[in-house]
């Protein structure tokens, strides 16, 4: 749509403007400061940073109407800056100027009903948010679009030549930072710190495609992350992890889009998601509330987050009903494994966004639950085989949300999303060392044989089998075809006769 034919009174706010009032704030002592540097933690006291727009009044001078047409027709205009995660730049980054803003084709990823047969089976109405279908494969790229825009902000206002980002990951994080690292060009080069042996080969090819240099280190996410987070205190480093406000910033998005998806109406809505390192969490909560704050959504939705048993810190916390008090774990193998991790360094963002939430939508429309891992890989597949293409991350948040409904939590006159991450191609390794049955013994998955598929050999007794870099005779050829038909009818029980 061009801009001549959007609204009259809607044409002066489509394409926006920079302005300032988006501060740092400190979640430890409140300390605010100007967004003119990239702070990880704050100056004054090393306390976690949330990013807020200062200036409210800006927000509310305009009805909660004039933001939903505003969004809606802005989403229709042939702007690139504009098409994606930035079809809400008042409510992410809106110092940028558009040439600032890195498009690879991030966000409005696709929304599907789940088929009515797996509906029957989950026992309520409910979608996938298949967030795996981002130009890295996975919801990762929402916030780096968002941190290297304000990166590519900060080169253009601060005159900075030379930028190693840098970034500690289970697999996305690292993909997503290389590839938008690599789209910024020359000055910016990215490096990504990997647990060895635990990220999956699609992922590591993924960061050495985009020419990031990558380390394996022994141990898990979590050491990683002290690594990087040792490097961002001593080095003139861009820490890229969702310690990074900006990516966080970014990753709200997502709750933008889905309001938009379903008319702003999310009164009967339960939103599952997997957590991790809770920057999506953080973020999705920190994005509702924006929307409940200025009118443009009328109720808060529930949010359901889902843990593995194997990686549980968050669900340890909220289990202790009475003053609880906040413990790392030792993560143990999960086929989640974008979500193994043991101390999550967005866990103080969290705790202050689910109290905000709490406090305005209700006590119930907060929760937290446990999985296991069985759980993961059956529901995964169940998904995978009624059409929907999920990953392991996937397949945790619809087990969770089964288990959401076991416990009461979760009614079948609600409807729900499903949050699934990343692209079922990154994990595939997973399930086909499920249907072999050669998952390690620490993950404690029993296979079930019911889901086993393996691909199945033909027996050709007396045939001449065709050889790579060879020609077969014609005469071979047709005995070999004929033969190996036959046995496939024989397998899939086919009756001779025409097709259908």
């Amino acid at each position: 749509m061009k801009l001549e034919q959007c609204p009259v009174d809607l044409r002066d706010y489509l394409i926006p403007v920079p302005t300032e009032g988006l501060n740092y704030h400190c979640l430890k002592c409140g300390v605010t400061a100007l967004p003119d540097r990239l702070y990880y933690t704050c100056p004054a006291c090393g306390g976690l940073l949330l990013l807020e727009d200062d200036r409210v009044d800006r927000f509310k001078e305009h009805s909660g109407e004039f933001w939903r047409r505003l969004f809606d027709y802005r989403r229709l205009l042939n702007k690139q800056p504009l098409r994606g995660i930035f079809t809400f730049y008042e409510f992410l980054i809106p110092l940028l100027d558009l040439t600032d803003i890195v498009y690879l084709g991030e966000g409005h990823t696709p929304l599907v009903a789940a088929p009515s047969c797996l509906m029957e089976v989950v026992g309520l109405n409910f979608f996938i948010k298949h967030d795996g279908q981002n130009p890295s494969a996975s919801f990762k790229d929402r916030g780096m679009a968002a941190a290297l825009s304000y990166l590519k902000y900060l080169r253009r206002t601060r005159g900075l030549t030379e930028v190693l980002a840098i970034c500690a990951s289970t697999g996305d994080t690292s993909a997503a930072a290389a590839l938008y690292v690599a789209a910024l060009g020359e000055g910016v080069k990215s490096a990504v710190l990997l647990p060895q042996g635990k990220v999956t080969l699609p992922q590591m090819g993924q960061s050495l495609g985009a020419g990031a240099r990558v380390f394996e280190l022994p141990g898990v996410f979590d050491d990683c992350m002290k690594v990087v987070e040792y490097l961002s205190e001593r080095f003139e480093v861009a820490l890229l992890n969702s310690k990074n406000p900006w990516r966080v910033l970014g990753q709200e998005s997502y709750a933008f889009e889905l309001a938009q998806e379903f008319d702003y109406e999310l009164d009967d809505l339960v939103l599952m998601v997997p957590v991790g390192n809770a920057g999506n969490l953080t973020a999705i909560l920190s994005g509702l509330l924006k929307l409940y704050r200025y009118g443009i959504i009328e109720y808060l939705p529930k949010v359901g987050a889902v843990q593995s048993e194997h990686a549980d810190p968050v669900f340890c916390y909220y289990d202790q009903k009475i003053d609880p008090v906040y413990r790392p774990v030792t993560v143990r193998p999960s086929v989640a494994q974008a979500a193994m991790i043991g101390d999550p360094v967005s866990f103080p963002r969290v705790v202050k966004m689910v109290a905000d939430y709490r406090r305005l939508a209700g006590e119930d429309h907060f929760f937290v639950v446990q999985v296991k891992e069985d759980d993961i890989m059956e529901n995964m597949i169940l998904a995978n085989r009624s059409g929907l293409t999920v990953c392991t991350q996937g397949g945790e948040t619809l087990a969770g949300l089964r288990a959401a409904m076991k416990l009461g939590l979760v009614s079948s006159s609600e409807r729900a999303v499903v949050d699934s991450t990343a692209h079922a191609l990154k994990f595939a390794e997973f399930q086909n060392a499920y249907f072999e049955g050669a998952l390690i013994e620490g993950y404690g998955i029993t296979t079930n044989p019911v889901l086993v598929n393996r691909p199945l050999a033909l027996d050709l007794v007396g045939v001449s089998l065709p050889r790579s870099g060879e020609t077969q005779n014609p005469a071979d050829r047709a005995v070999y075809v004929a033969a190996a038909a036959e046995a496939i009818a024989k397998v899939l029980g086919l009756t001779p006769g025409r097709s259908v």
